[in-house]
């Protein structure tokens, strides 16, 4: 299977259905879909990720909980890939290959390796699990999750101030005495 193909399809969890991504590789990231959002980690090799949790929850509850992206701080754990993706779904997504370059696997796996266990700051925007995923990967920290979100954050604000404009001036008209 080609690299495009490999980063392209999706993985069950389900063991009676054939395993169409084939195994990841160390250093390929992997995308998982919770239910309203996406979670990232990192293959280490031998079913093993490293990923971001919130500080604040045990081991088991960290892995599917919507309160992480809620967060200021994360742990770096390391945890089994099955564990980790639960009853979701998963594909290994190198979907920045085409515009960064992958480090070399070794260096990859030495940068994770040596933040396991670690408390980081997290911050949905700026500091996420796919920034986290992706600066191990290529030096540098890539969200289009987190770059979407304050697209749509700028589009509200910018909404908000246009109508608050408009009803300023619709107020001042109403009030003139001519």
């Amino acid at each position: 299977m080609d690299k495009q193909q490999r980063s392209s399809t999706m993985a069950s969890n389900d063991p009676d259905l054939p395993d169409p991504s084939g195994d990841p590789q160390p250093g390929d990231l992997i995308e998982i879909f919770r239910p309203a959002y996406q979670h990232w980690a990192l293959y280490l090799g031998d079913g093993y990720i490293i990923n971001l949790t919130p500080v604040d929850e045990s081991q088991a509850a960290a892995m599917s909980s919507v309160k992480s992206v809620f967060s200021r701080k994360a742990v770096v754990r390391m945890q089994l890939l099955k564990e980790v993706v639960g009853s979701d779904s998963y594909r290994v997504n190198n979907k920045y290959d085409h515009n960064h370059t992958p480090l070399p696997v070794c260096e990859i796996i030495q940068r994770a390796q040596v933040l396991i266990g670690q408390e980081v700051s997290y911050d949905l925007l700026g500091s996420n699990c796919e920034h986290f995923v992706t600066l191990l990967r290529y030096g540098e920290g890539v969200s289009e999750q987190a770059t979407r979100a304050i697209g749509a954050i700028s589009l509200v604000t910018a909404a908000a101030s246009a109508f608050s404009v408009l009803g300023l001036i619709n107020t001042r008209s109403r009030n003139r005495p001519f």
